[in-house]
């Protein structure tokens, strides 16, 4: 009798794991959005605040991946601006040690690129553009390896147990498009492209050296460059809007990080 109840009380305990893990698994968990002015959905156009110097909205991939999947505690520390220094010091101390969840966008503004696209579309002087993207270059090969290597090992101390996706820039230009009379040389803008693929390669080689996955939004977003005959994903210079000139606009979120973040996620 007693080897008897020992037995129901052990299938009882069997039993009660079984039914309670689907509910441990609906109850999510934590998703920490880390990242830059790509990140916060600058080119969107809309804002939760416009004085808010961190230029967050709702309509950005990590916010519409959070909409999507409301079982899971999001945390917003994305600031546009941020280089890897302030991502270090303001964002990473954000993570804690449930969080399940990271994506992980910076680099570009650690080399100065928005500057070089400044540049680009003032000067008439491809040469001073190309010169200007070469820098960016280096500064991307020799500077930015070991930025990243110092924020993804903090990711990583901060989430040990967390599921680590770094997050890529696309190329800005379609070569051969119609940019319009005042639009980039094709060359202004295959370089432009270049250094896009550079930063790609960098970010691709830091995430997998830390275990992270990579999100490369290039193959998806090329379709939808600046001077492509497709819906543009990205916004193109607006001399009123200089700040949100060059990022991701709402389709670029919704169909392109989003879609792709979610192909990885699930």
């Amino acid at each position: 009798m007693r080897a008897l109840k020992i037995f129901l009380a052990t299938a009882s305990a069997l039993l009660l794991g079984v039914t309670m893990a689907p509910s441990a698994h609906a109850a999510g968990g934590k998703y920490v959005a880390l990242g830059d002015s790509y990140t916060v959905g600058v080119g969107t156009k809309t804002y939760d605040n416009p004085d808010d110097a961190c230029r967050r909205g709702p309509l950005s991939y990590s916010r519409l991946w959070a909409a999507q999947h409301p079982d899971y505690n999001f945390v917003e520390a994305s600031c546009s601006g941020d280089s890897t220094v302030e991502m270090l010091a303001n964002q990473v101390p954000q993570l804690t040690p449930d969080t399940s969840l990271v994506t992980v966008q910076v680099g570009g503004n650690d080399v100065g690129f928005v500057d070089v696209l400044t540049n680009c579309v003032l000067t008439i002087d491809d040469a001073d553009c190309l010169a200007g993207v070469e820098a960016s270059k280096a500064a991307m090969a020799g500077y930015l390896p070991g930025q990243l290597q110092q924020v993804y090992s903090a990711i990583r101390a901060g989430a040990p147990s967390a599921k680590v996706v770094a997050v890529g820039y696309p190329r800005l230009y379609a070569i051969g498009g119609n940019c319009g009379i005042f639009g980039l040389s094709d060359t202004e803008r295959a370089a432009l492209n270049s250094a896009a693929d550079t930063i790609s390669d960098v970010i691709s080689a830091a995430a997998a050296q830390a275990g992270f996955t990579y999100l490369d939004p290039r193959p998806a977003f090329d379709a939808h460059s600046i001077c492509s005959d497709g819906n543009d994903w990205v916004t193109s210079l607006e001399w009123s809007k200089i700040n949100e000139s060059y990022h991701p606009n709402t389709e670029g979120h919704r169909d392109g990080y989003l879609a792709l973040l979610n192909g990885i996620t699930g």
